[in-house]
């Protein structure tokens, strides 16, 4: 805060690689809320390819400053984290040492910038805890986890020193009392700040095509492969009888985001393009990389729902951004999803296998205006709870609140 007591602040926000995905979704909007009530806010970051990040990044309403950019992100496709601990410690030594105090620094992702943050006089630091990063890691041979347990480690013990610690979910809450113990001993409990999405760049959706859409990163761990097999499964199932006098008129479109910088990307899309030929399907299902969010807005608004596949998902932008576009969401029944999707009203929570997912798509196909009235019930839920506007105000409050407690 400026010396007059003024409730503007000065906030920095650190995030590893500002491309495209839902954590950098949920930091493009934390910078542009925060902004908007006055704030000076600015991000560092190790990574920002103009041509693949929101195009918020672009507009000026924050800068955006680039450290690191030349330290690898991996060392022959291994060493990930300790890369990424590198990239990060770089960006933060430069925002240490080449500018002045911020009254408070949003941390993302990466926890071990927090102990070198703290050393800026009179600046409090708030960590944002997407999900524990040691969960995300295999830990699969004796040496990846002797390799990994100094990184747990640290994470463990820079994470507790975060003036305050804010998770996407309550699962992710519970998840990081199970895992951080010796933090939950301490009784160090993070907060709960939903991700939102800004319902307002949606319109209202155009004719329901019989599209099936999926969004998600090329990833394994997004599961997208369900979607394609429960696509497969849909002509055998009986006593569906608007598919089966349709049997070709159903497509299903897998987009996402995709860097081909990124060896896991490059092989399960060549995964996930044998399977659809294996299946029969290349004439009916269409792969889109990295859309813009015009694309990806238009595709929302054409479609008849959306299908996640991720299970336990820490939280999951997606079926937000689905409901916003008053399109109905169809997700496994685990994680964040649980928290956000209305079962029954505004999508469907199934297990994780073709044959349920296969069902709830049915559903659609056989009754579209049902898809059609829930989309119109999951916008309204969205824009209720869930909206950045809500999500802006909650993150300001939270801020202002850290910063006068460091006052008193």
């Amino acid at each position: 805060m400026d010396s007059k007591g003024s409730s503007k602040m000065n906030i920095a926000i650190i995030h590893p690689d500002l491309g495209i995905g839902g954590a950098e979704r949920l930091i493009v909007d934390a910078a542009i809320e925060l902004a908007s009530v006055g704030h000076h806010v600015h991000i560092f970051t190790a990574h920002h390819d103009r041509s693949r990040c929101f195009e918020e990044t672009l507009s000026g309403t924050f800068p955006v400053t680039v450290y690191g950019s030349f330290l690898p992100r991996h060392i022959f496709y291994r060493f990930h984290a300790i890369c990424a601990y590198l990239r990060c410690i770089f960006v933060a030594l430069c925002v240490l040492f080449m500018w002045p105090s911020f009254d408070i620094i949003l941390a993302d992702q990466v926890s071990v910038v927090i102990p070198l943050m703290k050393l800026k006089r009179s600046t409090k630091v708030v960590f944002y805890c997407h999900f524990p990063d040691l969960l995300l890691a295999q830990h699969t041979t004796t040496l990846r986890r002797m390799y990994r347990k100094p990184i747990d480690v640290v994470e463990e013990k820079t994470t507790g020193l975060a003036d305050l610690i804010l998770v996407n979910s309550k699962f992710t809450a519970s998840t990081f009392a199970n895992t951080f113990k010796h933090l939950n001993s301490k009784g160090i409990q993070p907060a709960v700040l939903y991700p939102a999405v800004n319902v307002d760049q949606f319109s209202d959706p155009n004719a329901f095509k019989l599209n099936l859409l999926s969004i998600n990163r090329f990833e394994r761990k997004k599961n997208i492969d369900l979607a394609v097999s429960a696509f497969a499964m849909l002509r055998s199932l009986e006593g569906d009888i608007f598919y089966a006098r349709n049997p070709d008129s159903v497509t299903l479109t897998i987009a996402g985001g995709y860097d081909k910088r990124l060896k896991e990307n490059v092989e399960y899309l060549e995964e996930l393009r044998k399977l659809v030929e294996r299946e029969g399907l290349s004439d009916r299902v269409n792969f889109i990389t990295s859309c813009s969010t015009f694309e990806r807005n238009k595709l929302l608004s054409e479609c008849l729902c959306v299908i996640y596949t991720p299970t336990d998902e820490h939280f999951g932008i997606v079926p937000l951004e689905a409901m916003a576009a008053c399109k109905p969401v169809i997700a496994c029944n685990s994680g964040g999803p649980v928290e956000t999707i209305r079962n029954g009203e505004t999508g469907f929570l199934c297990d994780p296998t073709p044959h349920d997912f296969a069902l709830a798509m049915a559903k659609y196909i056989k009754d579209p205006q049902m898809a059609e009235k829930m989309g119109r019930d999951a916008r309204h839920h969205v824009s209720e709870s869930f909206s950045t506007r809500t999500f802006g105000k909650r993150l300001n409050q939270i801020l202002l609140d850290v910063v006068r407690s460091k006052k008193e």
